[in-house]
């Protein structure tokens, strides 16, 4: 193993051993499901029920949780009145069933404009220091708000200097609005409805997705067995000879992770060789990861390693949604990258000189990439996907 997996293992191997140990039933009393106990902000009446695995989120302290924030924000989330010219949701590219992704390579916004990237999963995005695929500067659910919101380039809810007004009317005028903001920002009076008020629910709401109840998880608290192949899966997804882990060892199967007790914070991003444009290095414009925002060489193709959890339902993968299956996905890794014969983007990636010392080739057989796609599907959470509390309050 070379110094950087070295590296790499000893930084991740303590968490991916103990997940590891109490799947294999190991590790004392597993994973039951708990209330937090910790004590909520003044005003608040909000309860996690989190695995004793999970850790309690980190929260902003200007936007305490509440069950009617909550509330308020799924309404938001699936209303397309939340949009430049009414015909888009949030929700329209966050699709419950799919866990939040919405099936496309690229997403397509209220105007008919492509975004250049894939819409990502919102399975406990509450743990995520950064959001989007490659954008240190985006570290909160409230900021990463409006991008999608009043951004311009692409566009995709279309709101603007000169239409939020009338955006803001469309919401103060549903009765229903009234009543649930007024529920949600008690004391406010007629100032509750307000585009900060709405940036707060909606981030709310996208706090309280957690996914913690998969068919791997209820192996570790001891309420189901994984099969034979699915237990392989495992055990190559966290040895050393997939080494999956890197990059996925967390219990959120990533590796960028904040929580309320969080003391020190990584947030790598990495180039997995995915493009090497004529060998120069390059990826397509604008989809060149870190390097859009710092301009430094060395953040060519640089993106956020994304959770696996409900990885089998959000298809097709990568950050343009370029590979579309897992089965295709694991020839990728086991390739150490992707070398592209002809067209625009010919070159061979598992040559870019920026691309992480963690993605080298595999020897994975066939029966191995097959148990890992196997334990893959483990992590398809049902219960998250169909549960009503996260569905759309309109139907």
């Amino acid at each position: 193993m070379n110094p950087a997996k070295q590296a790499a293992t000893r930084a991740w191997l303590p968490l991916s051993l103990a997940l590891l140990l109490s799947a294999c039933g190991g590790g004392g009393s597993g994973g039951v499901t708990v209330v937090d106990t910790t004590p909520a902000p003044v005003g608040s009446n909000w309860q996690w029920q989190l695995p004793s695995y999970f850790p309690t989120p980190k929260v902003p302290d200007d936007n305490p949780m509440s069950t009617e924030k909550v509330d308020l924000g799924r309404h938001l989330f699936y209303d397309r009145r939340l949009s430049g010219n009414g015909t888009q949701a949030c929700a329209s590219c966050h699709l419950q069933a799919l866990a939040f992704t919405d099936g496309k390579a690229v997403s397509k916004g209220s105007t008919g404009e492509f975004t250049p990237r894939s819409a990502q999963g919102l399975a406990n995005a509450a743990y995520h220091p950064t959001l989007t695929w490659a954008n240190k500067s985006l570290t909160s659910l409230e900021q990463q708000f409006s991008v999608p919101v009043f951004g311009i380039n692409p566009v995709e809810m279309g709101i603007t200097d000169a239409n939020k007004g009338e955006v803001l009317q469309r919401i103060k005028d549903q009765p229903l609005y009234q009543a649930k903001f007024a529920a949600a920002f008690p004391g406010t009076g007629e100032a509750a409805i307000s585009w900060p008020n709405i940036t707060k629910a909606v981030a709310s709401f996208q706090r309280s997705l957690i996914s913690a109840n998969s068919r791997y998880d209820q192996a570790l608290q001891g309420k189901t067995t994984l099969s034979e192949q699915e237990q392989r899966g495992q055990r190559l997804f966290f040895g050393e000879k997939a080494e999956c882990f890197h990059c996925h060892g967390s219990f959120n199967f990533n590796d960028q992770v904040m929580h309320a007790n969080t003391r020190v914070l990584e947030t790598p991003f990495h180039n997995t060789g995915l493009y090497n444009i004529g060998g120069t290095g390059a990826f397509p414009i604008p989809n060149r990861g870190l390097f859009e925002a710092t301009g430094e060489a060395s953040d060519m193709g640089r993106f956020r390693a994304p959770s696996l959890r409900n990885v089998a339902l959000t298809a097709p993968y990568m950050h343009d949604g370029s590979i579309a299956s897992l089965e295709e996905v694991l020839d990728f890794y086991a390739a150490g990258g992707r070398n592209i014969s002809s067209g625009p983007y010919a070159g061979d990636g598992r040559q870019h000189p920026n691309k992480s010392s963690l993605v080298a080739q595999i020897n994975l057989s066939a029966q191995d990439k097959a148990d890992l796609v196997a334990f893959l599907r483990t992590l398809t959470d049902e219960e998250f996907i169909t549960s009503p509390k996260h569905a759309d309050p309109f139907k």
